[in-house]
């Protein structure tokens, strides 16, 4: 199995690159790009839908055909919602950035032209904090499951703070058996405030036949192919993630570890 820890490749351009097959797995595609004024990133979309992420800075977006001008703004992801934009499969992308642009580009299978292109605006986006006292995160859905106007793609970013738990109790979805569970693979691109920091994730099954724990610092990407996937912030570093789930079936239904599921209701 790959390596579940995706450290950058430097600082400037595609600093990340997920695939199906460089992740030995069948669904979830990610890139990252870091840009400076003037340049560009481009893609044609083949049989994959994809969801561009203004993490930070601003750039102007094209999809399908469509010029959808600047967009974006933020200065840190842990700072508002982001501006993103919809791409269907069967099309073509490119974003120039207009300042410094840091750039998520999520990827899953699609159907040619099923949904048009579309920004999605800050103002679209529902915000709950899940949780209580030390659990407690903070998640902004880019494209939840309420959301029709994709074929494979979740989307969510969540924020937690210094010394709390994420992801947590520790949940799965690894198993394509509706309504209980479904099948998702999942990718977390994280940063940190003050980047300086770091937090822990740890990828497990029952069987332990898989049972990674990761110190995961500013910019890694951490693969989930299946299991449980908790995650810790240490205290002084808030932890930001963006998630990106598909698989067979676009829900999100998952299963508690049983042997924590009490916390629910301590």
């Amino acid at each position: 199995m790959p390596n579940l820890l995706v450290k950058p490749n430097g600082k400037h351009g595609r600093v990340t690159h997920v695939t199906p097959e460089n992740a030995g797995w069948t669904y979830v595609g990610f890139d990252l790009f870091r840009l400076r004024p003037g340049e560009k990133a481009e893609a044609e979309t083949g049989d994959r839908e994809a969801c561009l992420v203004f993490i930070t800075g601003k750039g102007k977006a094209e999809a399908d055909g469509s010029g959808f001008g600047e967009l974006g703004g933020r200065t840190s992801p842990f700072e508002g919602k982001p501006w993103s934009v919809y791409v269907p499969a069967g099309s073509s992308w490119k974003v120039t950035a207009t300042t410094d642009l840091e750039l998520a580009v999520c990827t899953a299978p699609g159907r040619a032209k099923s949904h048009p292109a579309r920004v999605i605006r800050p103002d679209d986006l529902g915000q709950e904090t899940r949780g209580k006292g030390t659990n407690t995160r903070h998640v902004t859905n880019i494209l939840p499951e309420t959301d029709k106007g994709a074929d494979s793609l979740l989307v969510v970013e969540v924020i937690t703070p210094g010394g709390h738990t994420s992801s947590y109790p520790p949940h799965k979805h690894d198993a394509d058996n509706l309504p209980a569970e479904s099948q998702l693979e999942e990718t977390y691109y994280h940063r940190m405030n003050p980047t300086q920091g770091f937090a822990f994730q740890r990828v497990y099954t029952d069987d332990r036949s898989l049972d990674e724990a990761m110190a995961v610092e500013d910019g890694d990407v951490t693969l989930v192919p299946r299991g449980y996937h908790p995650c810790a912030a240490c205290h002084g570093y808030d932890l930001y993630y963006l998630n990106v789930m598909a698989g067979p079936r676009r829900t999100w239904k998952f299963h508690n570890a049983a042997e924590h599921e009490w916390l629910l209701k301590a």
